[in-house]
């Protein structure tokens, strides 16, 4: 099983890497001609030091060959064969258990083709492959030949006018968009601070496993007793504890690279349906190792080099101490980790500063009795001995995971408009998962690895009853008029309108709103009244704390709905397409086209133009005539929500006055 985290752990890694680092392959091209009608093309890979490129012809069920295609829709040559290659080596997967075929340093293919139509000077083809060191890196790029030795321009990108017509109609012709520089992200501090805080909770978790809570009187002792003095040991023991937060700090530069790139990528990420179900599919898997079934590692070739290289000595020696921790103690952190990681690529906002301050959070808890109890060595002896309850931890956990992964494929749900997973089936499913942890924790069921209960301890039966109060807690969102809203879950279940009963309409909490901005803009001018644009997500977490936990407020629902026109454009409603007359190509500032086909592509596209900005949620106050009212509002308070509100409709109203003023004059 071990082999499929490592997938994983590939997959998630490259998504970070294959967008920030410069390509550790070069390629060049090449003609040789043959005949008059068939030609050599040449790719030479120039490959960096310790990198390697797979082959064409490497073993199937392994790791992805090397492929060479024709782009679609191209009929005017076909392809001899495979390519012929240079020298390749092998080199044993731990992974697949098999030796595969690299190039290392150099590769050269030659493909021949077959050209149908002699009249053509220029060829185009396509290469797929990776390239890997300790992560691996895909690549995919078009190449084009030259069959006559002519220079080969690079073709300007033009624009159909559909498309030019489409694109202007995206732009607006704002008016005091000096407000727009001054967003008000007042809780952006707060939220950093939440999340730091949730990993280290996540951190704590960690440390009650198996696999590191006995690790903590092991290496204290280590640091206490092998150093030439106790304030050298001390000293390691701090460097020690460092060094664990550096580790897990530095898994989240990456997403600071993606984000500094494209400002809506990592918002694609997070709301892409197969990506949130092979989240769902994961935590399931992690789940399954929390319950005893099986155990999940890293390669152990990897802890086994970071072991021999911790006996360098000195703060090198310290460093790889603390990676060798990491990776040995990843069969009991990873899947908190994973959690961590799918946590906050789904999360709306500042994905890579979420994702660092999680992180640290994470590393500091775990670093924190290392250094503690080198300082303090006697309070060793207050630790409770490891035993069954360690064990039972991991079950909780597992439970936990389970709940967790429906929320990714409740995201897909959403995104796909399936209808599957409506917001009672949901609530149901949870229901059933912590029903099954009340009854574990009652020792009403066992998993592997359990041992035998003599007698319930209190914590266990407190645990008990509290998971059974949050079952009760739960049970009125099955019903069609809850006793009471499941406010402290906003936005895990998905969201109210999105019922298996029959709804008045599919706007939060019952409101009227317009799903298309030109449909809304033409409502303003005709009941003549302010905007509040509102850019959100099926997946947003933060948009669903919003609408149920501030719009539902009595005064904020009552000026949104009696004063307001409310415009929400969904940026991630990817699977629903645009009628074909309005799907167009956009080109980007860096030269790339954009196909807009679907509405989440055209008002993801429609917020970063005008506003300059990828987060959900995000609103607008204006009015129909373009002008905005107030500073830009996102995740906050009831009453800096209130106030916002109540400031914009008084900039309304005074432009207003101010309007039938100079028309009377």
């Amino acid at each position: 099983m071990k082999f499929i985290y490592f997938l994983t752990f590939i997959f998630i890694t490259s998504i970070a890497f294959s967008q920030t680092k410069e390509n550790p392959v070069v390629w060049k091209t090449s003609v040789e001609k043959i005949s008059e009608t068939e030609y050599n093309l040449i790719f030479s890979g120039k490959i960096l030091k310790n990198w390697y490129v797979y082959s064409q012809y490497n073993p199937e069920d392994a790791s992805l060959p090397m492929e060479i295609f024709i782009p679609e829709g191209e009929n005017r040559f076909k392809l001899i064969g495979k390519a012929k290659e240079s020298q390749t080596s092998k080199k044993y997967s731990d992974v697949w258990k098999k030796d595969e075929l690299i190039f290392k340093e150099k590769a050269i293919l030659t493909q021949r083709i077959f050209i149908n139509d002699k009249s053509i000077t220029q060829v185009k083809l396509s290469l797929f492959g990776q390239v890997c060191e300790t992560a691996c890196i895909q690549f995919e790029d078009t190449y084009t030949f030259s069959l006559d030795g002519s220079v080969i321009k690079k073709q300007r990108v033009v624009l159909d006018e559909a498309s030019k017509i489409l694109t202007s109609k995206l732009k607006l012709d704002l008016k005091n968009t000096s407000l727009l520089k001054n967003s008000t992200s007042t809780n952006k501090d707060s939220s950093l601070s939440n999340i730091f805080l949730l990993g280290f909770i996540g951190g704590l978790l960690a440390l009650l496993t198996p696999c590191v809570f006995p690790m903590i009187p092991l290496t204290v002792s280590f640091f206490t007793k092998q150093s030439q003095s106790k304030s050298k040991g001390i000293a390691n023991a701090i460097l020690y504890g460092f060094f664990i937060v550096v580790t897990y700090v530095l898994l989240s530069v990456p997403f600071h690279l993606i984000d500094g790139l494209d400002p809506n990528i990592l918002n694609t990420i997070s709301t892409n349906v197969w990506l949130n179900i092979f989240f769902f599919v994961i935590l399931v898997f992690f789940s399954g190792s929390f319950f005893g079934y099986y155990e999940i590692t890293l390669p152990s070739s990897w802890g086994n080099k970071m072991d021999s290289a911790s006996n360098i000595g000195g703060i090198t020696g310290v460093f790889f101490m603390a990676l060798t921790l990491a990776i040995i103690s990843f069969s009991c952190t990873g899947p908190i980790l994973g959690s961590l990681l799918a946590g906050s690529i789904s999360s709306a906002g500042e994905t890579a500063n979420q994702l660092t301050a999680g992180m640290s959070g994470f590393g500091f808890a775990l670093a924190l009795p290392f250094t503690l109890f080198a300082l303090f060595p006697g309070w060793l002896n207050s630790l409770p001995k490891s035993g069954g309850w360690l064990n039972t931890t991991k079950v909780v956990l597992g439970f936990l995971e389970l709940a967790f992964a429906f929320k990714f494929l409740s995201n897909s749900d959403l995104v796909g408009h399936w209808g599957l997973l409506k917001r009672e089936i949901f609530i149901g499913i949870w229901i059933i998962i912590f029903a099954g942890l009340a009854l574990y924790l009652f020792a009403k069921i066992k998993f592997p690895h359990d041992s035998k209960i003599k007698k319930l301890s209190f914590t266990r039966v407190s645990l008990g009853f509290l998971i059974l109060t949050f079952i009760v807690y739960l049970i009125p969102g099955l019903m069609k008029a809850p006793t009471w809203n499941l406010s402290l879950l906003s936005g895990f279940p998905p969201p109210q309108f999105y019922s298996i009963y029959q709804q008045e309409t599919d706007c939060p909490l019952g409101l009227d709103c317009y799903k298309d901005f030109d449909k809304g803009l033409a409502a303003a001018k005709e009941l003549n009244k302010p905007i509040l644009l509102d850019f959100t997500g099926w997946a947003c977490v933060n948009c669903r704390k919003m609408e149920e936990n501030v719009w539902s407020q009595n005064d904020i629902y009552d000026l949104l709905k009696n004063n307001y026109i409310l415009i929400s454009l969904y940026v991630d409603d990817y699977e629903k397409e645009l009628p074909k007359n309005q799907q167009f190509e956009f080109l980007k500032a860096n030269g790339n086209i954009k196909k807009i086909k679907s509405y989440g592509d055209k008002w993801s596209t429609f917020q970063i133009i005008n506003f300059k900005t990828a987060s959900q949620p995000y609103y607008i106050l204006m009015d129909s005539n373009l002008k905005i009212l107030n500073t830009p509002q996102q995740y906050t308070d009831r009453d800096i929500y209130f106030n916002w509100l109540q400031k914009g409709l008084e900039n309304f109203n005074t432009n207003l006055r101010l309007r039938q003023f100079l028309i009377e004059k």
